[in-house]
Order: structure tokens, then C-alpha cells, then sequence
């Protein structure tokens, strides 16, 4: 009998011996997985936190710097040429705590004049702060506060300062320098709190430390984070360093979890889905946002282009691809010259281009040539702006172009209609005088026509030539005085463009007085003339300052229409006060109610029956535009008085 050899049953065994043994390493690995994931999550958290802590404190720094700018640029130059008045300022700057532990005053020559503390006692071992010449100078020059190199000082710290110029009347009187001690900047601006979480220092191009906030603990290694530290620039970095947070026993965190992980596993599994459906909807939002902005960018009017640090256009949107007549795939990647640069313009544009280039572009943006495709030139005005990446590199830069040319074709015809309207005004005021005038020229005429008659007489009597040549002398003064008249009234009334020339006020002042003493006589009108001797030249559009101070003479005559025949006084007056001319014209009429003063200068407004309403609004624009102001005040004694100051400046 044979037996047939039966095939063992298969076994399983083996396998479930390495199930458990794979889940438990597949377990662990999984813990230690979630475990890497969980302090990776608390690194990027931190990380986030450490911004906007240091974006906070780079803000706050900034508010400090600009408001002891401000503070400093409030500075009264004739107050703060008395020195107490000066070191009661300056105390405040230096007790406010804003890192400031000096202030200079310098003239307008450049020399300092006053210092707090004093300059010898700043323990700087090297030139007295604020001497150097470059931030002083280029703070003159570009009319806004310049911050200086830091440089070191005694006892480890370093200082910079802050040059803010200080104007007067449109000059320049003097300037303002802050000196600050960045060791004291940090203590004062940086809060308790922010120094107990991390190391905050200054540093410069080098690396070096300049100044730092610290507290006991140790810095995390390469978990740094620094941004430019503007202003005061000068490659100076603000960097902050975490402290390493106490150690959470990660190895005995992990024992215990893994007893426990067991009944945790779900929640954990749970707490990860939610973790990534946070993740997902992060991601969804930005993508969302992304098109939102794009949708944005190609919507708005104003064109934006952007380029590299070599020029090399990145980015154009579809407005500025409309403004020149050219598609996107056309500009991006161009290098200058660029071909919606107008030819004739193009070393202006390429000047203009290095400067941007270089980071020397006005910041409040600049007007510029540009070409479309077919050929037209038309004006832009160009904004730019750096590019910053996320780790605050700059990249290249942002522009914003506007097609200015509409508005600046409105704006030159708003300027012929004003130019215009003043010859019109000043057509108007003729008429109104014109019988007053018609009157003052028949007196030499009628003289002319006597002395004619005379000398015709004693032609005929057979007198001696001696008296006939003294009639006809007077009969010639007669005929210039009427010449001199004519002349007036034809240089006050014809049409011209505004220009600036060198004009003499004692003339000018004479020539109106001429004018306007036949309309007083006809409204029995006394003129007092009150003019400072020797009124110096000044350059002025003689024509339109004439026109402004003869409506204001005109308005006084007219507002004396109801006064008492013998207090109807018209006083005229020039003097100089404080580098300024001050001319008044001051009436005697009943004054200008409050309602009335509210409104006095705005066009059309007008109290008169067959008034425009324009008078004293041009009167203003002329004498705006001569840099000067005018302004009224109710007399001492009644009635108003209107005053222009004029810079001595303009001389």
C-alpha cells in the first residue's frame, strides 16, 4: 500500500510575527513623525511671532525717530537764539526718553550755536556732534531731516545723529541735530517684554554691534532675523535673536506619551486632519487673495511696471500696457533703451533712469516724456518704489505711471482763463474810473488849448519870442502830464504775459496813487501817504501787483461811500518789518461784518450791486504767487485795514 505525500498546511506564523513588530515601528515612527511635525509647527510659529514682533518694533523705532524729527523741526529759530530758551527745549527732547542725549542748534551759516549738553562734555573723544558737513549739507539741500553715519563714543556705545533743517518763511534759519546713543535708543524703545523673548541688537555692514538690548538667556543659533534699520540707514541691520526656551524633557515627553498614546491615538489623528484642513483653506484663501489682487491690477487705470536692479522690465499690468500701445510679451524682458521712450527726450529719460536706478528718484515722483506706438509723446507722471522680497531684499523697483497729459492741457487753460479773467478785472476797474479819468485829462488839455490860444495872441501883439517860448513850455509840461496819464492807463489795462522784473515800489506806488487821486477827489476823499524812504526793488510782475493794490485802494474809496465827508480818509502805507514789505491800504468806512469776513475771498462772493465778485479773490492769487500774503484786520479807529507782505527775499 503507498501513501501519497500530503503538502503541509500553510503557515501564517511568521507573519503575524512581524504585524506587531511592523505597527509598533510603524507606531513609533509615527509618534516621532508627528512629534518632528508638532515642534516644526512650533519653530514656524515662533518664527511667524519673531516678525511681527520686530515689524512692531521697527514701527515703534520709526514713530520715535520720526517724532523727535517733528519735535525738532518745530524749533523757533528767533526763540531758540536766546540759549535758556534753546536748553528749555532741549531738556524736553533729552527727558523724553526717546534715545536723544544731545541737541545742537546750527545758523543758517552752517556754525553751531548753542549745544545741551555742551559739545566738549559729549565724551565722544573725536569731533563735536553734528559738524559733519555731508548730512548738514545734504539736509540743506533736499529741505527734509538727513541721518548721519553712526560712529563710536566712549564706554562701548555708538551714536548717529539726525539733521533736520528748520525754515522760516520759505528760508532756511537754521538746523536742528538730534544726537542719539543707540545704547540709550534700545533701552528706551524696546519694552521689557520683547527684550525677555529675545536679543535685540544694532549691527552694521560688518556684523558688528553697535548697541543691544539683552536679558539672561541663551540665543537659538541660526533662528536670527534682522531688517534694515530705517532711518537712520547707513547698512544698518536691526536683528533680533530668540532665547532658547527651557528644555521640556522631549525624550520623557515621549515615554510617557507612548502609554498614553494608545487611547490618544484618534485625537491625534483627529487634531492632524484638522491640521491639514487648516493647511487647505490657508491655501484657498491665498489663492483667492492672489486672483483678488490680479483682478485688482487689471482693473485700476494707473500703470504699473516693475524691473529689476539691472532695469530689465518683470512685470507691466494691462493699463500701462494700453498707455504705450504695446502687449505685455513685448515689454517684459526689454532692457533700455526702452521703446516707449520718446526720441527726442531720450538722454532726459536715460538720466532719469540711472537715477531710479540708483535709488536718487524724488520720492514724490517725478514727470516724464513718454511714446505710445503710434508716435504720440505724452506726459507721465512716474511714482517709484522699491521691491522688498520676504526676507527684505530689494529686488528692483515699482512703478506707477499716470498720463498726466489732459490735466496738464486743463491746467494751462485754467491758467489762460485767469490771465483772462485779470485782464478783465482790470478793464472793469478802468471803466469804473473812466469818468474820473476822463476828468484829469481835460485839465492839461484845457491848459493846452489856453496856452495855445495865448501864444497865438501874443504872436499876434508881436511880444517877445522869451514869453512866447514860456508859453509853449507850459504848454509842453501840460502835454507830457496828459502823456504820462495815457501811459498808465494803457500799461495797467493791455493784456500781457506774467513776467518777473526788477520793480521799483516807490515808483510803482507813485504811478497808482496818480491814478486813483481823481476817483478821491470826485468821492472828496483825503489820501495820507505813509511810505517808508528809500522801498527797496524787488522782482515782481509790476503790472499784476499795480492791479491787486489798486482794487484794494478802490475798495477803500467804495467803502467810505457813507461815511462823514470829513473822516473819509484813505491812508496809504510801505514799510519794511522783519525782512518783509508791509504796504496797508486802511479805510474809514463802517468795517466788514463776521458773516462777510467768513467769505470775503472766495470767488463770485461780492457785496456790491454790479460787483463779479472777483477783485479781492485775484488780489490774493497775485500776491500768493509773488510768495507773499494778504490779510485784513478792523481799523483802531474803524473801518478796515488791508495788508500784503512782500519777502525781501525776492529783492
Amino acid at each position: 500500500m503507498s501513501t501519497r505525500a500530503v503538502p503541509p498546511a500553510p503557515s501564517f506564523g511568521h507573519l503575524w510575527w512581524w504585524l506587531p513588530r511592523v505597527s509598533f515601528l510603524l507606531f513609533v515612527t509615527a509618534i516621532l513623525t508627528l512629534f518632528w511635525f508638532i515642534q516644526r509647527t512650533e519653530r514656524e510659529e515662533q518664527r511667524a511671532t519673531l516678525i511681527s514682533d520686530m515689524l512692531w518694533l521697527e514701527q515703534n523705532l520709526r514713530f520715535v525717530l520720526t517724532h523727535n524729527e517733528d519735535i525738532l523741526g518745530r524749533f523757533d529759530p528767533q526763540r531758540i537764539a536766546q540759549h535758556d530758551v534753546f536748553e528749555a527745549h532741549a531738556a524736553t527732547v533729552i527727558g523724553s526718553n526717546t534715545g536723544i542725549t544731545q541737541v545742537l542748534w546750527h545758523a543758517a551759516d552752517g556754525r553751531m550755536r548753542h549745544a545741551l549738553p555742551p559739545a566738549t562734555d559729549a565724551g565722544n573723544g573725536g569731533a563735536a556732534p553734528g559738524e559733519s558737513a555731508a548730512p548738514q549739507e545734504l539736509a540743506r539741500s533736499l529741505g527734509h531731516a538727513v541721518y548721519g553715519p553712526p560712529h563710536p563714543v566712549s564706554q562701548g556705545d555708538w551714536q548717529f545723529e539726525v539733521h533736520v533743517p528748520v525754515f522760516r518763511h520759505g528760508e532756511l534759519a537754521g538746523t536742528a541735530v538730534g544726537v542719539y546713543s543707540i545704547r540709550r535708543l534700545l533701552a528706551d524703545a524696546v519694552p521689557w517684554w520683547l527684550a525677555q523673548r529675545y536679543h535685540i541688537a544694532i549691527v552694521d555692514q560688518s556684523n558688528q554691534s553697535l548697541g543691544q538690548r539683552t536679558s539672561v538667556g541663551t540665543v537659538e543659533a541660526g533662528n536670527d532675523y534682522q531688517m534694515p534699520f530705517e532711518p537712520p540707514g547707513h547698512g544698518l541691520m536691526l536683528r533680533a535673536s530668540p532665547y532658547r526656551l527651557p528644555s521640556s524633557l522631549p525624550s520623557r515627553l515621549i515615554t510617557a506619551g507612548l502609554a498614553l498614546l494608545a487611547a490618544l491615538v484618534l485625537v491625534s489623528l483627529w487634531t492632524l486632519r484638522r491640521h491639514v484642513q487648516g493647511r487647505l483653506v490657508a491655501e484657498s484663501a491665498l489663492q483667492n487673495e492672489v486672483a483678488f489682487r490680479k483682478a485688482m491690477e487689471d482693473s485700476v487705470q494707473t500703470g504699473l511696471r516693475a524691473r529689476a536692479l539691472d532695469g530689465k522690465i518683470t512685470y507691466v499690468n494691462p493699463a500701462f500696457c494700453r498707455m504705450v500701445g504695446r502687449t505685455a510679451e513685448e515689454l517684459v524682458g526689454c532692457l533700455p533703451p526702452m521703446p516707449y521712450w520718446a526720441d527726442e527726450y531720450l538722454d532726459e529719460t536715460r538720466a532719469m533712469h540711472a537715477k531710479v536706478l540708483a535709488g536718487e528718484a524724488p520720492t514724490e515722483g517725478f514727470e516724464i516724456k513718454l511714446k505710445r506706438r503710434n508716435g504720440e509723446v505724452f506726459d507721465a507722471l512716474i511714482i517709484e518704489a522699491p521691491l522688498i522680497d520676504h526676507r527684505g531684499k530689494h529686488t528692483g523697483w515699482m512703478g506707477s505711471v499716470v498720463d498726466i497729459t489732459e490735466r496738464k492741457r486743463a491746467g494751462e487753460l485754467a491758467r489762460q482763463q485767469v490771465e483772462r479773467l485779470q485782464a478783465s478785472a482790470r478793464l472793469i476797474t478802468m471803466g469804473e474810473m473812466a469818468s474820473s479819468l476822463a476828468h484829469e485829462l481835460n485839465q492839461p488839455l484845457s491848459a493846452i488849448s489856453s496856452y495855445a490860444a495865448g501864444c497865438r495872441n501874443l504872436i499876434a501883439a508881436g511880444a517877445a519870442p522869451a514869453e512866447i517860448d514860456e508859453a509853449l513850455a507850459k504848454c509842453q509840461d501840460q502835454a507830457q502830464r496828459a502823456g504820462r496819464i495815457i501811459r498808465r492807463i494803457y500799461e495797467f489795462v493791455r493784456r500781457h504775459e506774467p513776467k518777473t522784473e526788477p520793480c521799483e515800489l516807490d515808483t510803482l506806488l507813485a504811478d497808482l496813487l496818480t491814478l486813483i487821486e481823481a476817483d478821491a477827489r470826485r468821492q472828496r476823499v483825503r489820501i495820507v501817504r505813509d511810505l517808508a524812504p528809500a522801498l527797496p526793488v524787488i522782482q515782481a510782475d509790476g503790472i499784476l501787483l499795480g492791479q491787486a493794490i489798486l482794487n484794494l485802494m478802490r475798495n477803500g474809496l467804495e467803502a467810505m461811500a457813507q461815511t462823514e465827508e470829513e473822516r473819509r480818509v484813505l491812508t496809504v502805507s510801505a514799510k519794511i518789518i522783519d525782512g518783509q514789505v508791509m504796504i496797508s491800504i486802511a479805510d474809514c468806512g463802517n468795517g466788514i461784518s463776521a458773516e462777510t469776513a467768513a467769505q470775503l475771498f472766495e470767488p463770485f462772493y461780492t457785496t456790491k450791486l454790479e460787483g463779479l465778485g472777483v477783485g479781492l479773490n485775484i488780489c490774493r492769487s497775485v500776491v500768493e504767487a509773488h510768495h507773499g500774503r494778504l490779510w485784513f484786520e478792523a481799523g483802531p479807529e474803524g473801518g478796515t485795514v488791508f495788508t500784503i507782505s512782500l519777502p525781501l527775499s525776492a529783492a
